[in-house]
């Protein structure tokens, strides 16, 4: 099979030649496994590992020029070095200042839907006919939380809802708009469509399912609705313990739930499975918190053969990453967890 089909076949509750795989990872662990392997580009490296990666498309921006490390929201970004990698770390929230919907209204310019090109996404197909296209989506609270500020994202839930409703309902119009652009763009190319929030920390919710349904929940299953229309399927992320929410998020219709951090207070894998596994795919499940960065190859084998036993059992999952790999991760831990899948995965 190709990685579409087996991607495909997993979806529809079909039974691929093997248990797909997919890749997150940082660029600096991207680099080190290049590196390692000997490859020039990303996607040769892929290749030689055989993972079955998703291929994601964005649009061009094409907007008012923007100044350095400021982006179409009007954030401003430093770059964080901790040794290993870096990363852009919010330094400037712009709408951290206004108290009320009118005055964001009178002093805050939303992004435009016409900010971007959408004309060159068809080309970028090219050369990966046999993947799965990933295309439009939404994560809106990730961005509110970097236009108000972390803390005051939070506090707005409880004492300025109004602004919460209004500035989430902003950023899912726009999610909407860039969907809606990319599905005309690409009719019946687009496979998988990214709906997503990071609503679990590592031991509960961040946000109490009273919230979740009132701020979030309408937002996510207009975008859900939208992505089955066009015959695509709903890649649904949501970080850490988030299993209070999954019952809901399985009702409003996700097709995949990523990803899978089993040694998070309920998510356990046996759990997942028995409770979850006959209604929504699982993606992930391979611990970069411990055994990916600090367990030895064994670990990692032992740990491939757990989720195939676990999470495969009757189909349904594709092996993964809990999120991204890290730069501290060794590249013989990454290959091996590749190649254990590879023996392990026949089905």
């Amino acid at each position: 099979m190709t990685p579409l089909e087996r991607w495909l076949a997993v979806l529809g509750r079909r039974k691929p030649d093997r248990v797909p795989m997919d890749y997150w990872g940082t660029e600096e662990a991207t680099r080190n496994l290049m590196r390692h392997l000997g490859c020039r580009t990303r996607r040769e490296m892929l290749r030689k590992l055989r993972v079955d990666y998703e291929v994601r498309l964005r649009p061009r921006y094409v907007g008012p020029k923007l100044p350095r490390m400021t982006d179409e929201f009007g954030r401003r970004f430093r770059k964080v070095d901790y040794g290993t990698g870096s990363y852009r770390e919010c330094v400037h929230f712009p709408l951290a200042e206004f108290r009320s919907v009118a005055e964001i209204e009178r002093g805050y310019v939303w992004p435009s839907p016409d900010w971007w090109d959408y004309s060159g996404l068809a080309a970028r197909l090219r050369g990966h006919e046999d993947h799965p296209i990933r295309g439009g989506g939404s994560e809106p609270f990730l961005i509110y939380k970097e236009l108000r500020g972390q803390e005051q994202a939070f506090v707005d839930l409880i004492e300025s809802p109004e602004i919460a409703r209004y500035c989430l309902g902003k950023l899912f119009d726009l999610a909407y708009e860039d969907t809606v652009r990319t599905f005309e763009r690409l009719p019946g190319r687009v496979h998988i469509s990214y709906i997503a929030e990071d609503m679990g920390g590592q031991t509960d919710l961040m946000i109490s399912v009273r919230h979740i349904r009132e701020f979030l929940l309408p937002g996510m299953k207009r975008m859900i609705d939208l992505v089955h229309s066009a015959g695509a399927y709903v890649f649904h992320h949501n970080d850490g313990s988030c299993w209070r929410i999954i019952p809901d998020m399985i009702e409003l219709g996700i097709d995949l739930l990523n990803p899978l951090q089993w040694r998070c207070p309920g998510m356990e894998r046996e759990r997942l499975k028995k409770e979850f596994g006959a209604k929504v795919v699982l993606h992930g499940g391979m611990d970069n918190q411990y055994t990916l960065p600090f367990g030895t190859v064994e670990d990692v084998r032992r740990e491939v053969e757990d989720n195939l036993r676990i999470l495969g059992e009757g189909g349904g999952y594709i092996l993964a990453p809990c999120h991204n790999i890290q730069a501290n991760t060794p590249p013989e831990n990454v290959v091996a967890m590749y190649q254990a899948a590879l023996e392990m995965g026949r089905t």
